[in-house]
């Protein structure tokens, strides 16, 4: 697929993703760490217009010299933008005038990709591409906040059935002590955070081929899991005390049996389905009320072809740092990445609603310990 066919396929997913939304959907910011819906379609317009149109096309005009302060995220090099707890508040711009900005980016860039561009400007717009698929898992996880959050618990879309999962026996896949290599080697699109292949010795090491289900996780929860300051970490219990958490997110006990909010409304619990929405202190205290512990990022790429992956992202015990050899690129470009290298936890692998073609097993996505409204899980090492 050619770089314009692929420009227009990645920009209608995100319009497709929305289609089912109601108007009042879009400007809805529940907590600072979900984006309301509009904000995402303007934020993934705003990167093309500033870092491809701007600098390259002749007499290019910008919609509305505003927007620059709309829908900049964390760009410090490209100037002053609404704080991210305010994004709520934005009434306007509205949502067909968020639309019009799409569509009058959109044209200049059909028309700017119609002809020869560098080796350059294509990187540019590839890094812009990923961007926006990966908005598109934001953007779905924050509608998912969105409404099951509201009181009445609206399904997304209910046009859609969910199939029961089948119980699967889970196998401990043994990794002989060795020297692997760790990070990208291919000649397709990474993340700068994924370059820096190198060798890493890792100890012999069992990993689970298959992810911990809710049927495993009621049990901890029966066995007083929340309660017992034995498996946290000390951040892990004042967080689960001070929020008093009892269940994974989104899940509710009604008459005696758990319940949990999807995009197709209210649903009982699959037993045998993968755990869903658990937060790293979670995982690392489920994986110790086991005896077991979480794989590092190492050990979890290392094993990967040996089990299958993509319907959760998985929490790692590894801390979110560079590689060896790693260096920002120069300008705002350079902001991607490395400046989160602190105080975040790495998730390997992807999830249910990961764009497609937006994953491999070198994907490196990091979050604080806390959060939970992505579609994380766990898979247990030993």
């Amino acid at each position: 697929m050619g770089i314009l066919e692929k420009y227009k396929a990645v920009r209608q997913q995100t319009e497709d993703i929305c289609k089912p939304l109601q108007v009042e959907d879009y400007v809805v910011q529940p907590i600072v760490d979900v984006s309301p819906p509009k904000w995402h379609l303007g934020h993934t317009t705003w990167f093309f217009e500033t870092f491809v149109l701007k600098p390259n096309v002749t007499g290019y005009i910008e919609f509305n010299p505003d927007y620059n302060f709309v829908f900049n995220s964390y760009y410090e090099t490209v100037g002053a933008r609404v704080v991210r707890t305010d994004r709520g508040n934005l009434s306007r711009p509205g949502v067909d005038d968020v639309y019009r900005y799409r569509a009058y980016v959109n044209e200049a860039m059909e028309a700017f990709l119609a002809g020869e561009i560098s080796e350059e400007l294509n990187a540019i717009v590839l890094i812009g591409l990923n961007h926006e698929q990966q908005h598109q898992e934001l953007l779905t996880t924050d509608i998912k906040y969105i409404l099951g959050h509201n009181p009445l618990l609206p399904a997304y879309d209910d046009s859609t059935t969910i199939a029961p999962y089948e119980a699967v026996a889970p196998e401990w896949i043994d990794m002989p002590a060795d020297i692997y290599e760790i990070g990208y080697a291919g000649d397709e699109f990474c993340f700068d955070n994924e370059l820096g292949r190198h060798k890493v010795y890792l100890q012999d090491y069992n990993i689970c081929s298959a992810l911990v289900t809710n049927k495993e996780f009621m049990e901890f929860m029966q066995d007083g899991g929340y309660k017992d300051f034995r498996h946290w970490h000390s951040e892990g219990w004042d967080w689960v005390n001070n929020n008093n958490v009892q269940a994974p997110m989104y899940w509710h006990l009604m008459d005696g049996r758990w319940h949990h909010y999807t995009m197709q409304g209210l649903k009982p619990v699959d037993v045998n389905a993968p755990l869903c929405h658990v937060s790293f202190y979670e995982a690392a205290a489920f994986a110790a009320w086991k005896g077991m512990r979480l794989p590092t990022e190492f050990e979890w790429e290392a094993a990967s072809e040996h089990f299958e992956w993509g319907s959760r992202w998985e929490w790692t015990d590894s801390a979110y740092l560079p590689y060896p050899g790693f260096r920002k690129a120069e300008g705002a470009i350079g902001e991607y990445n490395g400046k989160f290298m602190v105080s975040q936890m790495v998730l390997r692998g992807a999830s249910e609603v990961t764009s497609q073609g937006h994953s491999r097993n070198t994907y490196r996505n990091f979050f604080h310990p806390q959060l939970r409204w992505q579609y994380t899980g766990i898979r247990l090492a030993k």
